[in-house]
């Protein structure tokens, strides 16, 4: 799957064969803004720039974009699943344990063993999903002033 990279959602909804309509601008717009939202943040944030969008409607808007690879669905443990625009590379995942803050990681140049699995059982591997856990910067200074 090749990436779109224009920043306008409505070529980028094109691109992929998506009719352009004004929740999934919306949605992807807000995407830009607030990447590794859940469907619940996304769907306030859309009925703020439009009025009335059920949730159900964010949620066919999401799985309309990951299946064309124009959105990225991810699933820390524990989480509500989160959605970015950033598809089609194979970054990562740094997760706050204490706030749930996701934060893009770049993939480590060179050998990297654990992401070479021993045996594939016949799959073909195109993807590598990392989760790095540990506590942000902003709750680390909240636990040394607590």
């Amino acid at each position: 799957m090749t990436p779109v990279h224009d920043d306008d959602p409505r070529a980028r909804l094109r691109a992929v064969g998506l009719r352009v309509t004004a929740p999934r601008v919306a949605v992807l717009e807000a995407l830009a803004d607030q990447p590794h939202a859940t469907a619940d943040d996304l769907a306030t944030r859309v009925r703020q720039s439009l009025g009335s969008v059920s949730t159900q409607a964010v949620y066919d808007v999401l799985r309309a974009c990951v299946t064309t690879g124009l959105v990225r669905r991810i699933e820390p443990a524990g989480s509500s699943a989160r959605y970015e625009t950033r598809a089609g590379d194979n970054h990562h995942h740094l997760v706050c344990r204490v706030c749930g803050r996701v934060a893009d990681v770049e993939c480590v140049v060179g050998p990297a063993p654990c992401l070479e699995p021993a045996d594939v059982d016949g799959f073909t591997i195109d993807e590598a999903e990392v989760v790095f856990w540990g506590v942000c910067p902003d709750c680390q200074a909240d636990r040394n002033t607590a």
